[in-house]
C-alpha cells in the first residue's frame, strides 16, 4: 500500500514537478545513458550559492582504475583556525548524477559549515559495478586525508558525507577505513542513505509511489549497481558490524522509500556504541534538501548538517576513527 497523505502540503507541487521530469528509469527509460541525458537537461530554478572558490581537477583513483574527477569548494571567509574538510558523494542510485547535479548542495554545505568540500565523481553503474564505487570513495577519502594542508583544512576534521546512494558510499568508506587502518574520520553525514539492498522495508511499500522516487526506480538502480540477481555486502551496510565507526549525523524523511533503512542504520550505530544525531522529518520526501531555499524543513535540515560538520572537531577515538570497544 502507498499513499501521499503524509506529505507536507507546501512541498506537493515540488514533488509533482520532480516526478514529471525525473527519468522513468526501469519503466519507459531503461538505458542509463539516456537517463543521464534526461537528468542533465532538467533546469533547476534555484540559484547557485556563492563560495570563495570552486576548482575542478582529477585525483588518483584506486589501483588500476581511472583517475577521479573532483570539484573542490573553498569558503569565502578567511577563517580563524582549522576548518573541516568534507568529502561528498552524490546520490543518483549509483547510476545517475555527478558534480553538476549536486553543485548547489555542495556550495551550501561549504558556505554554511565554513568547510572545504571535495565533491567526487565516482564511477557509475552499470559500466562499473559494486564495489567499484566504494573503492573510488575510499580512494578519494584517502587522498583528502593526505592533502589537508593543500585543501586548506590542515589539522581540521575530515568528514565524509553523501545523500541517498552517496550516503551509502560515505558510510561504506568508513567501514573500509576501519578495516584498512585509516584514515581517521571525525564524522559521517548520511542524508537519507541507502543502507539495505533488499528494498523490503515497510517504508518501501508505504512510500513506493506518489513521492517521485518509486519502487520501480529503486529496483532498476539496484540491478544496474549489482547486476541481475547480484548482491554485495557493501551494498547493505545495515548488515555490517558497525562498531568503531566515527560519529554520525543522519537525516531521514518520512515520505521516502528508504526512510526505514536510514532510521534502522542510525539505531544500529547507536547500539554499536557510535554517537549519533538524527534529524527526522516525517512530512518530507527523498531529495528534500534541494529545497533549502524554499521550504522550512529543508532549511532546518541543511542547518543541522552544517552544524554537525562545523562542530565535528578531531577524529573520534584514535587513529581509526570510531569508538574503541
Amino acid at each position: 500500500m502507498s499513499g501521499t497523505d503524509g506529505l507536507a502540503p507546501e512541498v506537493r507541487e515540488y514533488v509533482n514537478a520532480m516526478a514529471a521530469v525525473f527519468p522513468d528509469v526501469g519503466g519507459t527509460v531503461t538505458d542509463p545513458v539516456e537517463a543521464r541525458r534526461m537528468l542533465d537537461a532538467i533546469v533547476v530554478p534555484f540559484p547557485r550559492g556563492k563560495v570563495g572558490s570552486v576548482a575542478d581537477r582529477t585525483i588518483p583513483g584506486p589501483r588500476d582504475a581511472p583517475e577521479l574527477p573532483v570539484r573542490i569548494y573553498r569558503p569565502s571567509s578567511a577563517g580563524g583556525g582549522a576548518r573541516p574538510t568534507v568529502v561528498f558523494f552524490h546520490g543518483g542510485g549509483w547510476v545517475l548524477g555527478g558534480l553538476e547535479s549536486h553543485d548547489r548542495l555542495c556550495r551550501q554545505i561549504c558556505r554554511d559549515a565554513d568547510a572545504v568540500v571535495v565533491a567526487v565523481a565516482y564511477r557509475l553503474a552499470p559500466e562499473a559495478r559494486c564495489p567499484a564505487q566504494v573503492e573510488d570513495a575510499y580512494a578519494a577519502v584517502s587522498w583528502a586525508a593526505d592533502h589537508l594542508a593543500e585543501l586548506g583544512g590542515e589539522h581540521g576534521a575530515l568528514v565524509v558525507a553523501g545523500d541517498s546512494a552517496g550516503g551509502n558510499l560515505a558510510t561504506c568508506s568508513t567501514l573500509l577505513a576501519r578495516e584498512r587502518g585509516g584514515p581517521a574520520l571525525a564524522l559521517q553525514v548520511l542524508i537519507y542513505p541507502c543502507t539495505d539492498a533488499a528494498l523490503d522495508t515497510a517504508s518501501h511499500r508505504r512510500n513506493g509511489h506518489g513521492y517521485y522516487l518509486t519502487q520501480r526506480h529503486m529496483r532498476w538502480f539496484r540491478e544496474q549497481y549489482l547486476g541481475p540477481g547480484g548482491d554485495h555486502p557493501l551494498a547493505s551496510p545495515l548488515r555490517a558490524d558497525l562498531t568503531r565507526l566515527p560519529p554520525a549525523h543522519v537525516v531521514t524523511a518520512g515520505c521516502d522509500p528508504v526512510c526505514d533503512e536510514g532510521r534502522a542504520y542510525a539505531a544500529k550505530l547507536k547500539d554499536a556504541g557510535v554517537p549519533v544525531t538524527e534529524d527526522h522529518y516525517p512530512r518530507m520526501f527523498h531529495g528534500f534538501l534541494a529545497l533549502a531555499n524554499a521550504v522550512d524543513d529543508a532549511r532546518e535540515a541543511l542547518a543541522g548538517v552544517a552544524g554537525a560538520i562545523a562542530g565535528s572537531g578531531e577524529p573520534w577515538g584514535g587513529p581509526l576513527g570510531g569508538m574503541t570497544t
